[in-house]
């Protein structure tokens, strides 16, 4: 990476380590619930390994007070950028009733927080797309200066929601930035058996607007694309499609076994790429990621990923009584 990249995409030396500590917060967050999940603590892990560069990098490009996140089950790095903390993950993990998301009613991973403007996630991929050009429809009429940013993985694009959200979209020249990001697997499927033609970014030619890939290993990169993206919507220029390459570093889920369908070779090369090392090494480069600055940075992460976990498991489960509450009109 050039000298001094961040300064000339706009961040400050600040937000270059920012987006560093939101990265390695995702990472140790996640790994923490893959080691409760181990010890028969939680249920579930979705993960975002590999991936945080993708949702640190693209967040950083939105306005945190005005516009709205609709993402998709492994974007723990772009809900925490918008306001959520490790506590509010843990709460989620451990199914506690003061979870913000759904009050310890919904699955990890299935984010929902009106206090950032984060839409409500379901288990049926992609239908958050569709919802987000509504809200980018709505915002529109009434002349509204949000964007509406919404993800998805590489499989969910197959889907005819993200077709006709895409389509929607570009008819009526909406605010809104579909990003793909490509782990490269849907479950156990490769790219090469979901996508006939390779790329997903191509797809916005037919929709009317452009599209960009970038390399989701590079959370400048993907600021970059994301910015340009954002200024396009703001400014009353319609969509974009922004397909941001990377790669799944661990299993699906803590109920898959990704042995049987990649090989670890593979996944070993994957991990020569971790966004986390080789942004890391660039900081380190401009100087700006020293050893005293990275010492202070893991103890932080540490004491609260640590004070999340101890607060959460501890934390009361929601009461039996509330359990249809929201569920059957009163």
């Amino acid at each position: 990476m050039s000298e001094k990249r961040h300064g000339q995409l706009g961040l400050s030396d600040e937000q270059a380590l920012s987006m560093y500590r939101y990265m390695l917060l995702a990472r140790k967050i996640d790994e923490r619930m893959w080691l409760l999940n181990r010890a028969g603590k939680i249920p579930f892990v979705i993960s975002c390994q590999g991936q945080e560069a993708i949702q640190v990098g693209s967040t950083f490009a939105l306005d945190r007070e005005k516009d709205w996140l609709c993402p998709y089950y492994r974007d723990l790095g772009m809900v925490l950028v918008f306001g959520q903390n490790a506590k509010d993950q843990m709460l989620s993990a451990f199914a506690k009733a003061e979870e913000p998301n759904s009050g310890g009613r919904q699955m990890p991973g299935h984010y929902g927080d009106h206090r950032y403007r984060i839409l409500t996630g379901s288990s049926p991929v992609t239908t958050q797309v569709l919802h987000a050009v509504g809200i980018a429809y709505a915002g529109k009429l009434e002349q509204k200066d949000h964007v509406v940013l919404t993800s998805c993985g590489e499989g969910s694009s197959n889907q005819g929601d993200f077709h006709e959200a895409c389509n929607f979209a570009g008819v009526h020249n909406l605010p809104v930035i579909f990003l793909v990001e490509n782990n490269q697997y849907a479950i156990s499927v490769p790219i090469s058996k979901q996508v006939a033609g390779g790329d997903i970014y191509k797809r916005a030619e037919g929709y009317g607007f452009p599209g960009i890939k970038v390399d989701g290993n590079d959370p400048l990169a993907v600021y970059e694309a994301m910015k340009t993206a954002v200024e396009r919507a703001r400014n009353g220029e319609g969509p974009t499609l922004i397909e941001a390459v990377s790669y799944r570093l661990v299993p699906h889920s803590s109920d898959d076994d990704d042995r049987s369908y990649r090989t670890r070779d593979e996944v070993d090369e994957a991990k020569k790429k971790d966004s986390l090392v080789s942004y890391r090494e660039y900081l380190i480069a401009q100087g700006l990621l020293t050893d005293d600055v990275e010492e202070r940075m893991n103890k932080e992460v540490a004491q609260e990923v640590d004070e999340a976990t101890e607060y959460a498991e501890q934390a009361p489960y929601p009461e039996t009584s509330e359990t249809y509450t929201h569920v059957y009109a009163e």
